[in-house]
């Protein structure tokens, strides 16, 4: 007989409220109490805006089932003295991911890696792309690619496909993955907190065409980006992640944007981790993000 034990199912709850004592002890003492064992903890209390957040991984000690609805009814009862916002999610469950690109392929290469290995735990319905260019990548993953093309004068009717097929995937997130279209305000809104962008973040800023050879002619000493989410200031939403590593005169503006590239992967795939593994909350235009 195998000595390996099942994997005991994972739980995961979040919750925010006012600052006030005792916030810890509620959700800790209500999980001992009811026999979980907490695998991982993380928490904050933002004393500028008097707010308390909180993250906890549990799972039960023994094989008995757990029913997230008397779970829900139990702990709310507690929960409610404190005015607290809570979540609870639990595994096996994968992320249903909707990608959104245009020509660039470097971060779509990299989700769509990350997903074949299990790197990422997720599913993706769909592609959606206003070019045709990478719809074999997609197809040799199995994946319905949607070749959805924009001009001024049709965006209204293509974001309106965008959104019918985001809402007929059930996509719990949508990773514009060098999506190099400016959305609407109305489909920003409709994606509040459920849309994660990637751009690049060149110190000082570059904005406009040929950024990497604007850098390039400043003598550029850091390369960065940076992962949010979307919002109707471009570029501007609460961030979620940051990379950025130094380089020097040797690198010529190919060697920067490939720098970028690398850069920009690494940053979105650690965005999209934290999102379908609830360590973030959002509030106002700044984010509270639990990393491992």
């Amino acid at each position: 007989m195998s000595d390996i034990k099942p994997v005991s199912q994972t739980h995961i709850i979040t919750a925010d409220c006012p600052s006030r004592p005792g916030t810890v002890d509620v959700v800790t003492r209500f999980l001992c109490e009811k026999g979980f064992y907490i695998n991982e903890i993380h928490s904050f209390d933002d004393t500028a805006v008097n707010r308390f957040f909180i993250r906890i991984e549990f799972r039960a000690q023994t094989a008995t089932d757990f029913s997230a609805e008397t779970f829900s009814q139990e702990f709310e009862q507690r929960a409610s003295e404190f005015e607290m916002q809570w979540q609870l999610a639990s595994s096996p469950y994968k992320s249903k991911v909707v990608i959104m690109v245009s020509k660039h392929d470097h971060c779509l290469n990299d989700l769509l890696y990350r997903y074949r290995t299990g790197d990422l735990d997720i599913e993706i319905p769909a592609i959606i792309s206003n070019h045709p260019d990478l719809e074999e990548l997609a197809k040799w993953h199995g994946i319905p690619y949607y070749h959805l093309p924009i001009t001024k004068d049709t965006k209204p009717e293509q974001e309106a496909k965008v959104w019918q097929i985001i809402q007929e995937s059930d996509a719990d997130l949508v990773v514009l993955a060098r999506y190099m279209q400016v959305l609407s305000s109305d489909l920003c809104q409709k994606l509040s907190g459920k849309a994660i962008n990637i751009h690049h973040s060149l110190l000082p800023g570059f904005k406009g065409a040929r950024p990497y050879f604007q850098a390039y002619d400043r003598g550029i000493k850091l390369v960065g980006a940076t992962a949010h989410y979307v919002s109707d200031d471009l570029d501007e939403g609460p961030i979620i992640s940051q990379g950025v590593e130094t380089v020097d005169h040797g690198y010529y503006p190919k060697d920067l944007a490939a720098k970028g590239r690398d850069i920009e992967c690494l940053t979105l795939s650690r965005a999209v981790r934290c999102h379908i593994e609830h360590r973030i909350f959002m509030y106002g235009k700044k984010t509270v993000v639990f990393s491992k």
